[in-house]
């Protein structure tokens, strides 16, 4: 039962005097405020770091765009942690009044035994910024897992996949890396012309492919260019061409110059090869097939 009077209130045999409830009150108003400012304090921090990302694109002497995000993520990353550490503090600090020593220290351990995962994160994750492994937009494999790195904070780092899953992985876990973006990458392509063509004119076909092909795509860094016959297969010649492209371009390098050649050889008449099978008639006695 709650009953109303102008010394407080009383709750189930419980009174609560007026000076409490304006206590209580202003603690909460407190704690609302605390929490506003944190969403605030955020909000505004990560939006002048991505206003300073933003502008490393404008200026002429400016860090990497990778780098660039990086660094916004981590300092976006230290921002939040601060931020809620302080604002989690004051929050105590309004429900619970100051603590005393004995309180702190004990706290202090139990923080302790339970921030070691946590510390380990945030050491790994030190070192692979200041190591430089990979950065925000790489493409990556760690150990089973591998995407593009969307995020590298203090703690963790997100990987979004092929697929579009995100894995949030500690950086605590985070041993060997693969990285897919650094230098160059290499495309192979196989070609298989029948046994009945002639060879030459495959090979300058091939080659004027490859030497147009180069001229046009800003992403092909060495070649393309004809290495010459592969392999001698069952129905087939098979050419191999090789070169450089940016990283991550090498699939879509391929394809095109896969399109450029069927274009090329319809245009030279060079036919693609198929399977054939010979039929073996044999005579009877009589002089008929059998």
């Amino acid at each position: 039962m709650i009953e109303f009077n102008n010394d407080g209130i009383t709750f189930f045999n419980y009174k609560v005097s007026m000076v409490e409830l304006w206590n209580c009150g202003f603690k909460i108003i407190r704690i609302f405020l605390i929490i506003l400012s944190m969403y605030l304090v955020i909000k505004i921090g990560s939006a002048l770091i991505n206003k300073f990302v933003e502008k490393q694109k404008k200026l002429k002497y400016s860090l990497d765009i990778k780098k660039a995000k990086t660094i916004g993520e981590v300092l976006k990353s230290i921002l939040k942690y601060s931020v809620y550490f302080i604002g989690i503090l004051g929050i105590i600090t309004e429900i619970f009044g100051n603590f005393s020593l004995t309180f702190a220290g004990i706290g202090g351990v139990a923080v302790g035994f339970a921030a070691q995962n946590i510390i380990k994160d945030v050491i790994n994750g030190f070192f692979i910024l200041f190591e430089d492994q990979f950065s925000v937009g790489d493409y990556i494999n760690v150990d089973d897992k591998g995407g593009i790195v969307e995020s590298i904070e203090l703690r963790i780092t997100r990987i979004r996949d092929l697929n579009g899953d995100l894995h949030i992985i500690p950086n605590g876990q985070i041993i060997k890396v693969t990285n897919h973006s650094r230098g160059s990458a290499q495309v192979m392509v196989d070609i298989d012309v029948s046994y009945e063509e002639n060879l030459d004119k495959v090979i300058q076909v091939l080659n004027k492919v490859c030497e147009d092909y180069k001229l046009k795509n800003t992403e092909i860094l060495d070649g393309p260019k004809v290495l010459g016959i592969g392999a001698l297969k069952e129905n087939s010649i098979s050419f191999k061409i090789i070169g450089k492209t940016r990283p991550l371009k090498n699939g879509d390098c391929a394809m095109e110059i896969r399109k450029d050649i069927k274009k090329a050889f319809d245009e030279a008449n060079i036919k693609n090869p198929y399977p054939r099978r010979i039929m073996m008639k044999e005579k009877s006695k009589d002089g008929e097939s059998v």
